[in-house]
């Protein structure tokens, strides 16, 4: 009796120091996500004039922000097909090499240009590293420990944004803002020689043709996309056509992408994937929590600093409560998956996000701050019982070797939901605070109006300057606290709508990531005794 080979395993070399591979990545990952979070505090010392910031207009910094973002998404899938056809080890290494020396670049920079350029190549590095991490997770695990690994690579990613604020606070008190990024160098180099030595080089056996008109039209497409996003976030009007026009020509050029996929026989990106209602129903997801979460970053730390009072060391402090939740239950979001199921899990994690948001509806300007503490676990814990159940399922849908592929849409759709995010309901808390504003700007010069009615920052810096000023004060912090009982009541509807789409849509059991081939690899116990029934 004939009986069919059992499919190609983890090489047992590699499956002894896998823990330490996965050590290796999240020094990446950690890099990576940290930088984008560090940023953020150091905005303030980088507009100061020269010698201590660059004098930065407040168009430079949207664009040392906007830059590295346009750059990072619009790569990232096409960096995923790099990785898969020419080796994801060497796409990690590039990609590391380039944000190594893009950082130092950065943290030189003598103008507010240069920093902007910089900051572009940063996007090249990161979008050539992030999508080979999760790729090279799902080559070295076996099939059984894969929730696991991917559960800490995921709580990895919540503990960066969180620390990054209070890395950035603590390098602004001590040294210059350059610090920020000269921080990464040292983390690079490190994780270069670590990664030499230990990471090995896997990529898809049989690639089939390159397929320039796609991946040029993937780039057009996501890069015009998000730029015209975050144009309609920062006018905070989707209407002007510097915001729609790009807008129109990135869904233009994606609807094309997907049309050329479809007909083309080597394609980039197999399309038919999206037919798999787990896959579809997964990037989707993650999408989402990433739209809603979005809500919290862009008001969270203004109401934390300017309404509260706290310093920016203190806010960074008081994200680390989601932090710490999304690093204690992601690693462990497998064992309720096992029990429950991927539906359930990931709906019920929307649904404690969406918990989240409720309590940020109803906070108020003297609300006790232990709040904010158990707001952070509830929604640290409901995001540690998503990302990891939904990045399973999207990556045990494809076969092995399309790994990097698989990588770079969840990154992709997670880039995109969160940009959109980042525009949609920063565009309506503006909106809604300039509206509640509308009669007590009335007395102001018709000169500093519109200023002032931009944010609360804006108010609150005029109400400094001027005679009197103090009496914007209070009305200024009642507008913006309506406003963000406004963007979180629909961070509450988006998160509710994601928690459905993955209760109906999502499997009811944990599903088997495929092998090479699309084949479901056999757990490592069987295999070994299958060796030693045929020894």
């Amino acid at each position: 009796m004939t009986t069919a080979a059992a499919p190609p395993r983890v090489p047992e070399a590699i499956h002894r120091r896998r823990w330490a591979i996965l050590g290796t990545l999240l020094l990446a990952l950690l890099v990576v996500v940290l930088d984008n979070s560090i940023l953020n505090v150091a905005m303030k010392t980088i507009a100061t004039p020269a010698p201590v910031g660059l004098g930065a207009t407040q168009s430079d910094l949207e664009w040392s922000i906007n830059s590295y973002t346009l750059v990072f998404a619009g790569l990232l899938f096409t960096s995923g097909l790099l990785g898969d056809r020419f080796g994801r080890k060497r796409a990690l290494l590039a990609g590391m090499a380039v944000f190594g020396v893009a950082s130092l670049l950065s943290a030189l920079a003598a103008s507010p240009g240069e920093l902007i350029g910089y900051r572009a190549l940063m996007g090249v590095g990161g979008a050539l590293a992030m999508p080979a991490t999760l790729a090279i997770i799902m080559n070295v695990f076996e099939r059984s420990e894969q929730p696991k690994a991917i559960g800490i690579w995921a709580g990895a990613v919540g503990l960066a944004i969180a620390i990054g604020p209070i890395t950035g606070g603590l390098l602004i008190e001590h040294f210059w803002w350059g610090s920020v990024f000269l921080v990464n160098v040292p983390i690079v180099v490190v994780a270069v020689i670590a990664m030499v030595i230990l990471v090995p080089e896997s990529k898809d056996p049989n690639p089939g043709r390159m397929d320039p008109v796609g991946v040029l039209l993937s780039i057009v497409g996501l890069v015009a996309l998000i730029y015209g996003i975050i144009k309609g976030g920062e006018l905070a009007d989707f209407t002007v056509v510097e915001a729609w026009a790009p807008t129109l020509v990135g869904v233009v050029a994606l609807a094309a992408f997907v049309w050329f996929e479809r007909r083309t026989p080597f394609p980039a990106l197999d399309v038919t994937w999206f037919r798999d209602k787990v896959f579809s129903a997964s990037v989707v997801v993650v999408g989402v929590i990433f739209f809603a979460l979005m809500g919290v970053s862009f008001f969270g730390v203004f109401y934390i600093q300017s309404v509260r009072g706290y310093s920016a060391l203190q806010a960074g402090l008081l994200m680390l409560p989601m932090a710490a939740a999304q690093l204690l239950f992601a690693p462990r979001a497998r064992l309720v998956v096992d029990r429950l199921g991927v539906a359930a899990t990931a709906a019920g994690g929307m649904l404690l996000v969406a918990l989240g948001f409720v309590g940020y509806a109803v906070l108020t300007a003297t609300s006790p701050i232990w709040m904010l503490v158990v707001l952070g676990l509830v929604m640290g814990a409901g995001m540690a019982h998503v990302m990891p159940p939904v990045t399973v399922a999207i990556m045990a849908s494809l076969p092995r070797e399309k790994a990097g592929a698989g990588s770079a849409v969840n990154n992709t759709f997670r880039q995109v939901g969160g940009s959109l995010g980042v525009a949609v309901l920063g565009a309506v808390l503006s909106t809604v605070y300039r509206d509640g504003m509308a009669d007590t700007l009335t007395h102001l010069p018709e000169g500093l109006r519109d200023k002032a009615g931009e944010s609360l920052e804006a108010t609150l810096a005029i109400a400094d300057r001027l005679p009197g000023g103090q009496a914007l004060i209070t009305p200024a912090k009642d507008s913006f606290i309506h406003a963000m009982h406004v963007v979180a009541s629909l961070s509450v509807g988006v998160s509710v709508i994601g928690a459905a789409v993955a209760w109906f849509l999502l499997p009811r059991r944990s599903a088997a990531p495929a092998g090479p081939g699309g084949q479901v690899p056999e757990q490592r116990g069987q295999e070994r005794e299958a060796a030693a029934a045929d020894a």
